[in-house]
Parts: structure tokens; C-alpha cells; sequence
């Protein structure tokens, strides 16, 4: 992701480059002053010369346009590399958040949230840190090393000797802790994925902590992770801060030596005071590259562990994936197939076996079976949440894989049992995924769901806030909203999946009344547990163990005696049957009357 900054890239290491050089000229600058006012007599006596202050004049203006150069260039670079790394974590963040959208139910299901939101915001922040202080500053460090080096032993090479004499010690020790560190820093990016998953799950399960109670186990749950990443965090900065401490220990060391041999040499007469002078500012710039080596050895060892976090997204191939000969697809009519589909999640047990449905246009098939049957498993598959492994699935005789994703989903509505409303306007929830839809659009939709009066009796009508998940709304109320933003679609094949599971009796009127009319010439698949919708439907598909043990109408299943008259017996038939004493609308809605969002009629 550099590359795509060539440029910028490009001037970073050119203007610290210029920067190295005009601080070795500002050396060389002050050493020749040196020279020029300080001489060896002739009994090698050092004194003053007679310099003009033209000469001096000279010296001090050279200085000083070093000096301001070799800031500006510093500036440059400071500059150039702090917007590089923050474009490249910018791109970095949004190709995270790209894939994180387009992989399929089955990588979700695997996946930590409290992991991934660490890999997007601590693991590219290691990233940015090695782009700006790892990638540039790592060849200025080797470069402005090198150069240093070369100048001492030009200047001296006993001296030279001895300030290098504990390198390759400070080398192998820095080969060292950069592998443990790298080893540290994916320990420690991993526990900060468990701390956040830790505080995700607790602020979104909330309500339920405080019903139970739960508190200071929550406290304790946190208590012990945030303990566990603070021994890692000290035990990786304490091998960091020892390892720059010895590197300054082992450099004021050699300065030492360097002053007490260089002084030495000056009194013999065999270095000019200038070039000690000289040797002793290059030494002093040469404790930048070791206060940095730390550092950067630091950066690249987060970086290197962040980059396999991250990489291991990037890489990561769904298992829902369009076909490179994928097309839109046109309005169907709605007549779906599945042909002897079968289904696993990750290898297991298998969810679904060789299951057979054919459902006309406009037909309502329902759902009925035990917790695990696989009644959510086939309703996720038709919108490709998952795909099969066996069979197939069609919509009109097409395969739905031969489809792009967005065009399959555009004509397959959805009413998740699970409701998530973001926090954002009452209309704008409604029309989610509904691009151009009018306001007549989000009312009408409103008004099918049973929910337009209640929007009107709020502060600010349409334009009421919904706190975070919908926490404003009553769970009817929600769920009346998610069949609107449904609606809005005006999908020709419809998914309820327990749209009306946590509403009261009443409410479930309201809605069944609005929905017998929206169901009309759509393709509808219900999970139901209300036995108003399972005897309205024209075909009853009774599952167990991933596979459809019964298949017919009401009286057809409830005269052959099996598990459906069970489940009738044991959960439908105590229901209360207001719902089928309801009147129904005298007339209904005009086809293709949602349709303006979608520029789609019936």
C-alpha cells in the first residue's frame, strides 16, 4: 500500500538524506572553526589565532544556513512520513472494513467481534507506527550510521575501534529481543482482542447483567484480562527499556574512552583539536541511531505480528463467493426450488439432507420444527448467508449462484428474528438498503407494518432518533419497523424468520392483518410458531434433523397423525386463536405501490 504514495515516499528518504548531510556539514562547519582559532604553536602549545572576523563572520553564517536547512529538510521528513503512514492506515482500515463486509455468515460465525474491532483500530495502529517510524526511519538510522562511521574512521581509526568495540555485542543482543519481542507483541495484540470481545459482549448483553445481577463478575471477568495484558505490556517494555539502557550504557562507555584517549592524542600533538572536536559531535549525533534502534526493532516486531492479525482478514477467502460470470438479475417472478440441497456448518454434522421444495409464485410456505432442525438454515440460504454443499437452489429455474450477490438480495426480503436497528432516524431505518425511496414510500411501508400512527405519536415523528440497536422502541415496535424496512424493498420473495415472536397478541393482529395483504403474489417462507400462519399457508414443511419429514396442508398433516399433529397438540392448539376471528382488509394494496425504491413494480 506504500507504492501508491511513490511520491511522497520518494521525498521522505530524499529530504532526510538532505537532512544527513547538512548535519555533517554543520560537524565539519564547527570543526574547521575550531581550526581556525585554536593553533599549535611551535613548541606544539596550544593557543589562539589571529582570526579576522570576517573569517568568523563567515563560519557563523555558514552555521547558521546549515542549521536552518538541515530543519527544514528534518521538518520535510517528519511531515512526509507522518501523512504517509496515516494514508496508508487510512487505506489499510478501509480494506479491512471492505472485507469484513463481503465475507459470508459462515467467517462471522468463527470470528471474535471484540477480535476483529482489535485488529482494526490497535493492529493497523501498529502498522501506521511501522510505516512512519520503522520503514523511513529505519534505512535514515542505517544510513546516517553508515555515514558517521565512515567519517570516524576517516578522522581517526583508533578512536574509530574503540567506539565500535561493543557493536557486534549490541547486535546480537538487539537480534534477540527483536525476536522475543515479535513473539510478545502477538501475545499481546491477542489478549487485546479477548479484552475487547470481554467489553463488547458486556456493553451489548447489558440489560441482561444488570437482571442477574452480574456486575462484579463482569468487573472480575475484566479485572482478570486487563491484569493479563499488563503483565504482557510490562514484560515487553521492560525487555525494550533494558535493552536501551544497555545500548546507552555501552555508548556513554565508549565516549568515555573516546574523550580520555582523544584528549591524550590532542596533547601529543597527534589530532587537532578540531577533528576531537569533530569526532565527538559525530559520536554525539550517533546516539540518535541508538536511542532509535530500540524503537524501530520494537515497531517492526508489533508490526510483523500486527501484519499476520490483519493479513490472516485479508486473506481470509469466503466461502460465499460470486462467480467471475455472475449477473444481475432481473425481477423474478418468484417460483424457487430447492433440489436435494445439503448443508453443513464448518465440516460438522450435516444441518440439511438432500431437501426438496418447490414453492410457486406467490405461495406461503411455513416452517415448522424443533430448535435445530434446520429451519433458519434453509432460509439463510436462499439470500447465499450460506451456501450449499450439495444441490441446489433456484429462483425461476436459474441457479441462484449464478447471480450477483447484491442483485439476488435486491428481490429476497428478509425479517430477521434477531432485529438490529442503527442508530440513526426513524426513516432512515426504514430505509436502509432502499436508495431513493420517497418519504410517500417510508410512510406507506410504515403504514402496512401497523406502525405509522405510532411513528406520528412521536417526538419528532419520522425524524425521531433510535438510540443504539433500536433501545428507544418497544420490541414490537422494532420488529414492526424491520418488516417496514423490508417492504420498502417490495421483494417478490419474502423471509419471515419469527417476525412477530416477541410482540403481544394484539400487536400481532395489527400486524397479521397487514402482512396477509403484503404476502399476496410474493413468494413467502415463515418461520412461524402462531398457528394463525401455519394454517394459512398452502404448503406445511415439517422438519427434523436437517431434513423435511412431513409436507402438506393443515388438515392433509393433522389427519396423518405425525409430528405435526404433536406439535399442534403440544404448542399451536393452546394458543390463543384471536388472530383467526380477525377481520381482514376489504381490499388490497395495489401491487408495485412499494415499488418506487426499487423503480420496480408488482
Amino acid at each position: 500500500m506504500t507504492l501508491r504514495y511513490r511520491k511522497r515516499l520518494i521525498l521522505a528518504y530524499f529530504s532526510f538524506f538532505a537532512a544527513i548531510i547538512f548535519s555533517l556539514l554543520v560537524v565539519n562547519l564547527l570543526g574547521e572553526a575550531i581550526d581556525r582559532v585554536v593553533v599549535r604553536g611551535d613548541d606544539d602549545v596550544l593557543m589562539l589565532g589571529d582570526v579576522d572576523r570576517g573569517t568568523l563572520f563567515y563560519f557563523a553564517l555558514a552555521l547558521l544556513g546549515a542549521s536552518l536547512m538541515r530543519g527544514i529538510f528534518d521538518f520535510t521528513r517528519t511531515y512526509t512520513t507522518d501523512s504517509l503512514s496515516q494514508k496508508v492506515s487510512y487505506d489499510l482500515r478501509n480494506s479491512m472494513y471492505d472485507k469484513l463486509q463481503h465475507l459470508s455468515f459462515a467467517y462471522h460465525d468463527k470470528e471474535h467481534t471484540g477480535n476483529l474491532m482489535s485488529k482494526v483500530t490497535s493492529d493497523i495502529e501498529a502498522v501506521r507506527r511501522f510505516v512512519m517510524m520503522g520503514m523511513v526511519r529505519s534505512l535514515e538510522v542505517a544510513v546516517r550510521a553508515a555515514a558517521i562511521v565512515a567519517l570516524l574512521v576517516y578522522l581517526h581509526w583508533e578512536l574509530t575501534l574503540m567506539a565500535l568495540a561493543f557493536v557486534p555485542f549490541l547486535v546480537v543482543r538487539s537480534t534477540a529481543v527483536m525476536t522475543r519481542l515479535r513473539a510478545m507483541w502477538l501475545h499481546v495484540q491477542e489478549i487485546m482482542g479477548q479484552l475487547v470481545t470481554v467489553m463488547q459482549e458486556n456493553l451489548s448483553g447489558i440489560h441482561v447483567v444488570k437482571a442477574f445481577a452480574a456486575e462484579e463478575h463482569e468487573k472480575g471477568k475484566f479485572r482478570r484480562k486487563a491484569r493479563e495484558l499488563q503483565a504482557e505490556y510490562f514484560a515487553s517494555e521492560r525487555l525494550q527499556g533494558t535493552n536501551g539502557a544497555w545500548m546507552t550504557f555501552y555508548f556513554t562507555l565508549a565516549l568515555g574512552l573516546i574523550i580520555w584517549y582523544g584528549g591524550w592524542e590532542v596533547v601529543r600533538g597527534d589530532l587537532d583539536p578540531g577533528d576531537l572536536t569533530k569526532f565527538l559531535l559525530l559520536m554525539n549525533q550517533l546516539t540518535f541511531p541508538v536511542r532509535m534502534t530500540p524503537q524501530i526493532i520494537s515497531s517492526f516486531s508489533r508490526a510483523v505480528s500486527s501484519g499476520t492479525r490483519l493479513f490472516d482478514v485479508l486473506d481470509a477467502q469466503s466461502p460465499v463467493v460470486e462467480r467471475p460470470t455472475a449477473r444481475e438479475m432481473s425481477r423474478p417472478a418468484g417460483h424457487v426450488r430447492f433440489e436435494n440441497v445439503s448443508f453443513s456448518y464448518g465440516g460438522e454434522a450435516a444441518a440439511l439432507s438432500n431437501v426438496n421444495i418447490s414453492a410457486s409464485p406467490g405461495s406461503v410456505i411455513a416452517l415448522l420444527g424443533a430448535p435445530g432442525s434446520g429451519k433458519s438454515t434453509i432460509v439463510n440460504m436462499l439470500p447465499r448467508f450460506y451456501d450449499v454443499t450439495g444441490g441446489r437452489i433456484t429462483i425461476d429455474g436459474q441457479d441462484i449462484r449464478e447471480f450477483t450477490l447484491a442483485s439476488l438480495r435486491k428481490y429476497v426480503g428478509i425479517v430477521q428474528q434477531d432485529v438490529y436497528l442503527f442508530s440513526a432516524t426513524v426513516r432512515d431505518n426504514i430505509a436502509y438498503g432502499a436508495v431513493g425511496a420517497s418519504e410517500e414510500d417510508v410512510r406507506l411501508a410504515a403504514k402496512v407494518a401497523q406502525l405509522h400512527g405510532q411513528i406520528e405519536e412521536l417526538s419528532y415523528g419520522y425524524e425521531t432518533w433510535v438510540g443504539e440497536r433500536g433501545s428507544t422502541l418497544s420490541g414490537g415496535q422494532r420488529q414492526r419497523l424491520s418488516i417496514a424496512r423490508t417492504i420498502l424493498l417490495d421483494p417478490p420473495v419474502l423471509i419471515l424468520d419469527d417476525s412477530t415472536s416477541s410482540v403481544d397478541v394484539e400487536t400481532e393482529r395489527q400486524i397479521h392483518r397487514a402482512m396477509v395483504d403484503v404476502m399476496k403474489g410474493r413468494t413467502t417462507f415463515v418461520i412461524a410458531h402462531r398457528l394463525s400462519t401455519v394454517r394459512e399457508a398452502d404448503v406445511i414443511l415439517v422438519l427434523k434433523n436437517g431434513e423435511i419429514v412431513e409436507e402438506g396442508g393443515h388438515e392433509e398433516l393433522m389427519a396423518k397423525g405425525g409430528l405435526y399433529r404433536e406439535i399442534y397438540d403440544l404448542q399451536l392448539q393452546p394458543q390463543e386463536e384471536v388472530l383467526l376471528d380477525a377481520p381482514m382488509p376489504s381490499g388490497p394494496l395495489p401491487r408495485g405501490a412499494l415499488g418506487g425504491a426499487n423503480g420496480g413494480g408488482g
